[in-house]
């Protein structure tokens, strides 16, 4: 039978009202998919409150443990007074809230102990969002007579050990994926399941990086498998640009997966960069839509789509809080492996490098890396190169002032001669300076650095474009 996978994202279970609106878009969804799975993020605000926390409690401050209990603890009884009227309900359901608040408790207080938040207690503190969230939906269907069960998504998700950031094992995940969620969906139950969680095999809770319940939903609808994945969050889809900067953006109505994919990287909100991997492999088709405007038709993301009769130029993106590293030196010229011994040693630093630029001539590398861990690689390519600077062969390394990468997307740029001149022209014209560029070979993006306080100006010159 027809299956279908819905994630809410934090606004959309947020506060009382954003939650209702969920319940009633699963409502309506469940008159038409007779197997429907939702997934939902932490209530909006949660995990940044957890993750602080935690981190204070391992400062020290053991005040904002309770503090901030009673604030997770208030704010969720609100959402149970507010979609759980019925007693028989409501209190079974706030025994486990408190009972979950209190293992946070726990936690922070260990964490203040031993004077250090590792990876694995964060995951551990930060998954406790999503379990609390779960519980509050899946009661509120119940309450509105649609049958549904919260589900822990570390039944389902077998990972790594890489905490913070765990890997799925594909096979493992779709085998426990199907093993319990196929006899809830066979009894006209709901799943309503924890987004951004999962587990290693030995049980021990790991979270799929910030932003993960896209890729949760994405991961179930591979493993069931789904016919539709839809991502409900709070604008009308994919925007050609971020409408805080350009209040004019508009929604794309069809995205091919490789244009959303430059759009998720390149700073696009919507979507968890990783979430496209498990449908393209799947076939499955996906969609972006607002909960609080359920009757806009959204963004619809398919395999590939035509371009005919559709601009060029999709979208502009912009990523900010970065800086430029270089690496330059005339004793570079010629010689093997300084790319990679660079980028060795800022893989030891564990930071990612969105862009990266080098001159023909061999003379001098550079790329992007976020502003706070600027210093850490700069320290850390000095020492690999330490010899080399003493030799002068490599004249410096050194971190620039505040930049912003802008990238221009959109797979109609491969069938499409001057591209680039007409986004570089507009550069030109409106004095913006393009400090380094980088352009991938699937040529469906055209990347580049400008000054910061460029940045703004710049997505909306280029936005005139579409």
């Amino acid at each position: 039978m027809p299956t279908l996978v819905m994630k809410f994202g934090g606004t959309s279970v947020g506060t009382p009202e954003a939650m209702a609106q969920s319940i009633q878009i699963v409502q309506k969804a469940s008159a038409s998919w007779p197997r429907l799975v939702a997934v939902t993020s932490a209530l909006s605000g949660i995990t940044d409150l957890l993750l602080a926390t935690a981190s204070k409690a391992a400062a020290g401050e053991t005040a904002a443990i309770d503090a901030a209990a009673a604030q997770i603890l208030e704010r969720h009884e609100a959402m149970i007074a507010a979609l759980v009227p019925q007693p028989e309900l409501s209190k079974p359901l706030q025994a486990e809230i408190q009972t979950l608040v209190a293992h946070f408790d726990s936690l922070c207080q260990a964490i203040a102990v031993l004077g250090e938040a590792s990876p694995r207690a964060l995951d551990a503190v930060a998954s406790l969002g999503e379990r609390l969230a779960v519980r509050i939906l899946a009661a509120g269907l119940h309450s509105a007579c649609c049958p549904a069960q919260a589900v822990d998504a570390s039944r389902l998700i077998v990972t790594d050990d890489v905490y913070q950031a765990a890997h799925p094992n594909f096979e493992a995940t779709g085998e426990a994926t199907r093993g319990v969620l196929n006899p809830l969906l066979d009894a006209g139950q709901i799943p309503v399941v924890t987004g951004f969680i999962g587990a290693t095999p030995g049980g021990i809770i790991t979270t799929l990086g910030r932003g993960g319940s896209d890729y949760t939903a994405a991961i179930l609808g591979a493993a069931l498998p789904a016919d539709e994945v839809w991502i409900w969050t709070d604008v009308d889809g994919v925007m050609t640009a971020d409408p805080r900067l350009v209040p004019e953006a508009r929604t794309i109505s069809v995205l091919s997966y490789r244009e959303v994919a430059e759009l998720a990287y390149f700073g696009a909100k919507v979507l968890h960069p990783l979430t496209i991997r498990p449908v393209i492999e799947a076939g499955i088709g996906l969609k972006v839509l607002n909960t609080f405007n359920p009757d806009h038709p959204g963004t619809n993301i398919v395999a590939e789509r035509s371009h005919h009769n559709h601009s060029v130029i999709q979208a502009v993106t912009m990523i900010k809080d970065l800086r430029l590293v270089t690496v330059e030196g005339r004793g570079m010229l010629g010689v093997p492996g300084v790319a990679a011994r660079t980028f060795g040693a800022i893989a030891s630093t564990h930071t990612s490098v969105p862009l990266i630029s080098q001159a023909s001539s061999e003379q001098s590398i550079c790329f992007a890396v976020p502003s706070s861990a600027a210093a850490g690689v700069v320290a850390s390519v000095e020492h690999e190169f330490r010899h080399e600077l003493e030799r002068r062969d490599i004249d410096r390394v050194w971190a620039g002032d505040e930049v912003v990468i802008i990238s221009v997307v959109g797979a109609g740029m491969i069938h499409t001669p001057g591209v680039a001149g007409r986004v570089f022209s507009t550069l030109g014209s409106n004095q913006f300076n393009v400090i380094a560029i980088a352009q991938g070979s699937s040529e469906v993006s055209i990347s580049f650095i400008v000054d910061a306080k460029d940045g703004k100006a710049a997505v909306k010159a280029l936005h005139a474009l579409i």
